[in-house]
């Protein structure tokens, strides 16, 4: 991580009142449409979705209506708030919006789903490997990542990422993260040379 988790939750909090409308890329927009689709897939309205990162809700509050419950997490109390106020216009009493890090989201009860769209890529190597260790922990069927990532060399002129407070992955070092820590890769969707949907299932 390049800046310290306080560092980030400032920079969101300052954010966070402009950031949906900042957020009008046509990649992030495809990214986040395929995160959900894929997360919604097969549920039944009992399950209990994870959405790390949450951001100001966008993920975890369109799949709401299709789970028993959604659980978001996030370091930046202005990022939530936004998300709250949604919730509460939406009339959704299933979501609950509370502090947490990817790799101690503080939650204490088994999840069906995680997802995290357009976050994780803020962690280093290392860390996402040590938050995917921490999801397979929390006994997730199934983590839908949309992320910038890389499919082959970036190209240095035109970064889809800020370098100096990003640090994307390759897709090869989240899939073999993936794979050691008990998942297999069933979907790889490619939005972008720099940007991808990954989803991965139990293995059993």
């Amino acid at each position: 991580m390049k800046r310290t988790v306080e560092e980030h939750a400032t920079r969101f909090d300052e954010s966070a009142a402009e950031y949906d409308e900042a957020q009008d890329s046509t990649e992030y927009k495809a990214c986040a449409s395929l995160v959900v689709d894929h997360a919604r897939d097969g549920l039944t309205g009992e399950e209990t979705v994870l959405d790390l990162g949450c951001g100001t809700g966008a993920i975890g509050l369109a799949l709401a209506a299709d789970a028993g419950r959604v659980l978001g997490r996030d370091i930046s109390e202005g990022m939530m708030e936004q998300a709250r106020e949604k919730a509460a216009a939406a009339g959704l009493e299933n979501v609950a919006f509370e502090y947490g890090e990817f790799r101690d989201p503080q939650v204490a009860e088994p999840v069906d789903v995680v997802v995290s769209n357009f976050a994780m890529h803020h962690l280093s190597d290392g860390e996402k490997r040590e938050a995917i260790e921490v999801i397979a922990d929390l006994g997730a069927r199934r983590f839908v990542l949309g992320d910038v990532m890389f499919f082959g060399e970036p190209d240095p002129e035109e970064p889809f990422y800020s370098p100096e407070v990003d640090d994307p992955s390759t897709v090869g070092v989240l899939a073999d993260a993936l794979t050691d820590s008990g998942f297999a890769l069933t979907a790889v969707e490619m939005v972008h040379e720099q940007v991808g949907v990954l989803v991965a299932e139990r293995a059993v």
